[in-house]
């Protein structure tokens, strides 16, 4: 996962100043009890760092892939 595919998933599931919360204060276990900042800069992947944040927010697992996009036209 590339960090802007990252940064949208985050602003799309918690919004733009929440997502930015998270990020630099929500310690992580699973990633050497970190912050998902810190796990970043230190070169995790943005994939490993989102699952994290998701399992620790209780996100629901049909949206570790993002949100469902209503508009979206099938192919």
């Amino acid at each position: 996962m590339r960090l802007s595919q990252f940064q949208e998933l985050m602003a799309d599931e918690f919004g733009e100043v929440h997502a930015s919360v998270l990020l630099n204060d929500l310690v992580l276990l699973p990633l050497g009890e970190k912050t998902g900042q810190a796990a970043l800069d230190a070169g995790e992947d943005p994939r490993d760092v989102w699952l994290a944040i998701c399992a620790a927010m209780d996100v629901p697992k049909d949206r570790w892939h993002g949100k469902p996009q209503k508009n979206k036209k099938p192919n």
